[in-house]
């Protein structure tokens, strides 16, 4: 019993809102709390003696043997099954399922566990036993009374049963000192105005406040988050009865935040009338982290699947085309047997090459966004000409020019940047080719680079169908393709590995465009040095 506040520890034990029981060495159950007793419907006279598979369903029975050998090797205060889904049976064989945290020490009579069982399937509103354990004890004090005046020999058995249940109270006590200092959960005890009274070792560990600093000076909402249900709330569904189990967020004494599982109860005397507050909690922060990475994992999953999808669908609709020409023209240049038929074949195979290069660019495209993905993308930086790389790649794609169509290459400031080549011809490539398929016949197609000293600037521009305000938006993302040029090939991965390369090269792109007027596409790279003053270099 705490002497200040006089408070004893069967009132804690027999007034938790959760199940507690002890077993000894053997797995036999020594003492068990009324909660217990009403979440598996058993009485106290069918379990006490009994051993704590009784409490197990029995699939479970063989793996429970083990874990119990492996702890009494190992004992510990710690949650049980960590990582585990734990059942309890019933009386009547239904099951559910339970967090159990256990708890061990030593007294004379042997080596004891504790274990906290709490039914997450609906927490129950805990029953207070204190009224009819006081009726019962000012019955047997009457029924002596009674006794008193009738033998002696009475007398002396009244003595002897006293004696016995003094014993049996005092070794219950001890039972509940130990549960008080092993307690894996937050305790707390509060008066009927919310001042802590008590607060376990539990609670100063996780808390990080010592029962000095708290007890008599401070209320629960010390460490309630005030985002959460505040503590006149708790009070009040704990005085009307209301269930008062829930989860809420405490603030430790060093600000970090902490998920428990709270449960607070009213504390009532033989009149009914309520002399404090009972507040149990557990830490939930394993639990929470384990949805949370589920979740993500879920998350993540349905991204694949989703881009799974997409891809064979794109990846059906983009090979056709190519290999429907392989097929067709290696069928015809079968049949073009004479010499005079040579030309015939010659542009046959050509359609072959071309449609065997189609596949090929689509296939790297795959590759480069799973490398992408992967982080398996490394830059090599390389000091180059960069006037001059621009030049050769706009003659490789001059073949790939519609009629009339031209590049005009306008470079201004320096020559020479520090940056990936490689990386830059696929961006290159891909933002002129896009601009050369998109634009009509005789259109110019404009190649413009500028060097500060500080940043190197590329800009295309095209006088295209343009691209929607709404598709802009997602220009970017992976499959996308603009909802005006569906009618065109492209696996809608072009843009998405460019803007990756700009960002592995510390840049960025942006898109102007508007609808029948064209596209405008700006790189921006942030040099590694500024390398200096450039004079003005205009190149066609």
């Amino acid at each position: 019993m705490n002497k200040v506040t006089g408070i004893g520890f069967d009132a804690l034990f027999n007034n938790a809102s959760m199940g507690i029981m002890v077993a000894d060495e053997q797995s036999h159950i020594v003492l068990v709390n009324p909660f217990l007793l009403k979440q598996f419907g058993y009485t106290e006279a069918e379990l006490l003696g009994q051993g704590i598979e009784l409490l197990i369903p029995q699939r479970f029975h063989q793996r429970h043997v083990h874990h119990v050998a492996l702890y009494k090797e190992h004992p510990k205060t710690r949650p049980m099954g960590m990582g585990m889904d734990l059942y309890a049976v019933r009386k009547d064989g239904s099951e559910f399922p339970v967090e159990v945290s256990l708890g061990n020490y030593e007294t004379e009579q042997g080596k004891y566990v504790i274990a906290f069982l709490s039914d997450i399937s609906k927490r129950k509103e805990a029953e207070l036993a204190l009224q009819q354990l006081n009726e019962e004890l000012e019955k047997k004090i009457g029924e002596r009374t009674e006794t008193l005046t009738s033998t002696v020999s009475q007398l002396a058995a009244v003595i002897a049963q006293t004696e016995a249940k003094d014993a049996e109270l005092n070794r219950i006590n001890i039972f509940l000192n130990n549960i008080w200092d092993h307690a894996e959960a937050i305790i707390y005890v509060t008066d009927s105005e919310g001042i802590i009274k008590m607060f376990n070792p539990a609670a100063e560990m996780q808390l990080g406040y010592a029962a000095a600093e708290v007890i008599g000076k401070e209320r629960p909402s010390l460490f309630l988050a005030e985002s959460d249900t505040g503590l006149a709330d708790l009070v009040e569904k704990a005085r009307t009865g209301q269930p008062n189990e829930r989860e809420l967020v405490y603030i430790r004494r060093d600000e970090r935040r902490i998920p428990v599982s709270q449960t607070f109860t009213a504390m009532r005397n033989a009149q009914d009338e309520i002399e404090g507050y009972l507040g149990i909690a557990m830490d939930i922060s394993e639990r929470k982290k384990a949805e949370t990475d589920l979740r993500l994992a879920l998350e993540k999953e349905k991204e694949l699947s989703e881009l799974k999808s997409r891809f064979v669908s794109m990846a059906s609709h983009e090979f056709r085309t190519p290999l429907s020409t392989v097929l067709s023209s290696a069928y015809l240049v079968s049949k073009y047997e004479t010499k005079e038929e040579h030309p015939k074949r010659e542009k046959h195979v050509q359609r072959i090459v071309s449609a065997v290069n189609t596949l090929t660019d689509i296939l790297n495209d795959f590759l480069s966004v799973g490398r992408i993905e992967e982080g398996r993308i490394q830059v090599r930086y390389s000091t180059f000409d960069m006037q001059q790389h621009l030049q050769q790649i706009a003659g490789e794609l001059s073949g790939l020019l519609k009629s009339g169509q031209h590049i005009d290459y306008v470079c201004e400031g320096g020559h020479m940047v520090e940056l990936d080549p490689s990386l830059m011809k696929h961006i290159v490539m891909n933002l002129l080719s896009n601009a050369i398929k998109f634009s009509p016949e005789n259109a110019v197609i404009g190649l413009h680079s500028r060097h500060t000293g500080q940043y190197f600037i590329l800009t295309v521009t095209d006088k295209g169908m343009g691209i929607s305000e709404e598709d802009q938006q997602h220009l970017f993302e992976r499959f996308f393709r603009g909802s005006n040029v569906t009618h065109i090939q492209g696996t809608g991965l072009g843009l998405h590995i460019v803007s990756k390369y700009a960002e592995l090269m510390n840049g960025t792109i942006t898109c102007t465009s508007s609808l029948g007027a064209g596209t405008r596409f700006e790189l921006i790279f942030t040099l590694k040095e500024p390398t200096g003053i450039y004079e003005k270099d205009i190149t066609d």
